[in-house]
């Protein structure tokens, strides 16, 4: 027979977050829901809407939690499991606390080989912070929540590499200097 693994505190922690999470409720504020009215019209089922809408709640929320998850469920008339799936698939969402500014560093060949690391190490050393993972995303975020640093892959500029995102933004041809000039800027 069977016997289920005991629950661990950090099971029940998690658990618990969750559940506190789903009782608080979720819901797009007026300037979001007039866009969101907006870009369901702009689709033939609501359900392709499913980015975009993703993309709203995020910015209003900071993050995807699962009472956000039920919320955009509920908006495009699909179950949760899909809208999960749909949040787990795509690297741009994040289910847990991200800084205000996400910074994503491509690290692909032709960034690479245009000093990507030396853009990487600066950062690192400018922000005082790691770089995060899928798996552990606060790794990443400077102490007072303003960045997250981040590796990716390809942000699809090679022709001006190095470049780095922050948050919906592309950065190109980017030296020490520049990030410095960047990070000031995002600082004010």
């Amino acid at each position: 027979m069977h016997k289920p693994r005991p629950l661990t505190a950090r099971k029940i922690k998690n658990m618990s977050e969750e559940l506190i999470q789903i009782e608080t409720p979720f819901a797009f504020n007026e300037e979001n829901q007039r866009e969101f009215d907006e870009l369901i019209g702009r689709y033939p089922i609501k359900e392709a809407a499913m980015l975009p809408t993703l993309h709203l709640a995020q910015r209003q929320a900071g993050y995807i939690t699962p009472a956000v998850m039920k919320y955009v469920a509920e908006q495009l008339e699909v179950t949760v499991m899909k809208v999960k799936d749909v949040v787990t698939f795509y690297p741009m969402f994040f289910e847990e606390p991200v800084g205000e500014y996400v910074i994503r560093v491509c690290h692909t060949l032709p960034c690479a080989l245009r000093d990507c690391k030396v853009v990487l190490d600066h950062l690192k050393a400018k922000l005082d912070t790691d770089i995060a993972s899928e798996t552990n995303l606060a790794k990443g975020t400077t102490a007072d929540g303003k960045f997250t640093l981040m590796k990716v892959e390809c942000l699809a500029s090679c022709d001006v590499a190095p470049v780095i995102m922050v948050n919906d933004d592309l950065y190109k041809n980017l030296t020490p200097e520049k990030v410095d000039e960047l990070l000031a800027k995002l600082a004010s």
